[in-house]
């Protein structure tokens, strides 16, 4: 069976409960409640270090299909405090599946929740907004568990960096010709975003989130790198002031996600917390320059507050807001040029996308020709570089 004969409940921090069975390990968990609109891909969502501290809701109503294997990891551990879905899979089917969904639930002590209504409960949160929650298999009281979901901490104000960040320094090589070297800020980085990088021939060293602007000298980088990761931008000062440093230097420089609200807080603009926000692998985002519209995979609570309509003037160049998601006009990316070039750039999403979709991928080339340029190279010899033998495959 994919879930035991324990009942459990949840319980919103507004008092809204939902009854099921536990799925996973008997406990008690707790954190923001979130829903991830993605078909596919739960062990990527899983094990993201950005969803750390989050309850992750399964909007896909059948869960577990293809099993656990031991190649999709994005880190080392399952990050998400808990885990609810609708209907899990009672037996996986796929050729690389190693083991049920619920039995590395368990393993690694994710306590989650089934046999809910799923939709009503994302619902719920699209009406009133992300919040907190608590899971119980162990204390099906709802008045002392609504008490304890109250008294855990909120996202908002949360510093979470330096627990999913790299305790030391290391080198992921370049696969093939090295081209570029990367110094990379881990701020809760998914395995598959320094790959992306290596297939083109960058060298990434991967920082911790408290590394200096001597630190990135040190590695010989030809551009510099913000990672995603859990928490509150608005907490994150010392990476904010690395950026700004990089930027006076005329570092390339690429961020996603947090990087993305790092980037806009180094250019001045603020950030603040969306109602529900953006987390699945179906968000239509718009690039403003090309028209191109992309299908691409989100996890994100913040967004960065940037004027749409006119373009903003920074100690650093223009600024730009590079791309918007269609579903809600939300800041979707930065555009820095002075000089009439691109000299830094951020998205708010995934172009990593290791479950895909991969229609944003072209942004790791665009990385390769602002490096290229800034070293006086011909850009054109970079572009796409290993793409058609990598595939954009895991």
């Amino acid at each position: 069976m994919s879930a035991n004969d324990n009942s459990a409940i949840l319980v919103l921090e507004d008092g809204r409960c939902f009854t099921g069975r536990a799925f996973g390990a008997i406990g008690e968990t707790f954190g923001e409640a979130v829903f991830s609109t993605g078909m596919s891909g739960y062990q990527e969502t899983l094990t993201d270090p950005s969803y750390y501290r989050q309850v992750v809701v399964a909007t896909a109503p059948h869960i577990g299909n293809t099993g656990w294997n031991d190649e999709d990891d994005e880190s080392s551990r399952i990050w998400v405090s808990g885990y609810v879905v609708r209907d899990p899979s009672r037996m996986p089917s796929n050729w690389r599946s190693a083991r049920p969904l619920d039995e590395e639930l368990e393993a690694q002590g994710i306590v989650g929740i089934c046999d809910i209504d799923t939709r009503a409960l994302t619902r719920h949160l699209r009406e009133r907004g992300a919040m907190r929650v608590g899971i119980s298999s162990v204390d099906t009281d709802v008045a002392t568990l609504l008490a304890r979901v109250q008294g855990s901490p909120q996202m908002a104000g949360a510093d979470l960096v330096g627990y999913v960040t790299t305790d030391k320094p290391y080198v992921v090589p370049a696969v093939g010709e090295k081209k570029f070297t990367v110094a990379a800020i881990d701020l809760g980085i998914k395995r598959m975003t320094p790959r992306r990088m290596t297939q083109r021939g960058m060298e990434v060293h991967m920082l911790p989130a408290t590394a200096t602007w001597a630190d990135v000298v040190a590695t010989g980088a030809d551009g510099l790198f913000f990672s995603n990761g859990p928490g509150d931008p608005s907490t994150l000062t010392s990476p904010v002031e690395l950026c700004r440093t990089a930027l006076a230097e005329q570092m390339p420089l690429f961020g996603i996600c947090l990087g993305n609200q790092i980037f806009g807080r180094a250019l001045g603009f603020g950030t603040y917390k969306l109602k529900y926000g953006h987390r699945g692998i179906n968000q239509p985002v718009l690039d403003r320059a090309t028209n191109r519209i992309d299908i691409t995979a989100h996890n994100h609570g913040f967004a960065v507050d940037a004027p749409l309509g006119e373009d903003t003037t920074t100690p650093f160049g223009e600024v730009a807001v590079s791309h918007v998601c269609l579903n809600d006009d939300v800041v979707e990316g930065l555009s820095l040029t002075r000089d009439g070039c691109t000299r830094a750039f951020s998205v708010q999403y995934h172009p990593e996308a290791a479950a895909g979709p991969h229609d944003a991928s072209y942004l790791f080339d665009r990385f390769a020709d602002m490096m290229a340029a800034h070293r006086g190279d011909d850009p054109a010899i970079n572009t796409h570089v290993n793409q058609s033998n990598a595939g954009e495959q895991n």
